[in-house]
């Protein structure tokens, strides 16, 4: 459920719910209302606590259970070590081909089993 997907994600994040309130200019419990399936955020809300976690609104909607990593802090050299790796996996079929969406801050990451 959503309510559980954003309490974990701020869990994650290391922040209160006070904390994503404030950054969300909104009240505590609102946040609190989110995360007890009370209510459910705004469109609007849903691009800002994307942003904020730094995940797509589809992966909080739960329409996909692939999380974004910011790679924008690796150098040229780290960031072609992952693609090439994403490319080896998706070569040897350990990851579906669907997860192609790469920009050069942001790699979208498949679920991946071990």
């Amino acid at each position: 459920m959503i309510s559980e997907r954003i309490k974990c994600l701020r869990e994650q994040c290391g922040m209160t719910q006070a904390q994503l309130a404030k950054q969300l200019g909104l009240s505590r419990s609102g946040v609190n209302a989110w995360e007890m399936g009370i209510s459910v955020p705004s469109v609007s809300y849903l691009v800002e606590l994307a942003e904020v976690f730094q995940v797509t609104t589809d992966y909080l909607l739960e329409r996909t259970h692939q999380e974004m990593v910011d790679i924008s802090g690796l150098d040229e050299e780290e960031k072609q070590l992952v693609y090439q790796l994403l490319a080896c996996l998706k070569k040897r079929q350990l990851i579906p081909n669907e997860s192609e969406s790469v920009s050069y801050t942001h790699l979208t990451l498949p679920t991946i089993v071990t």
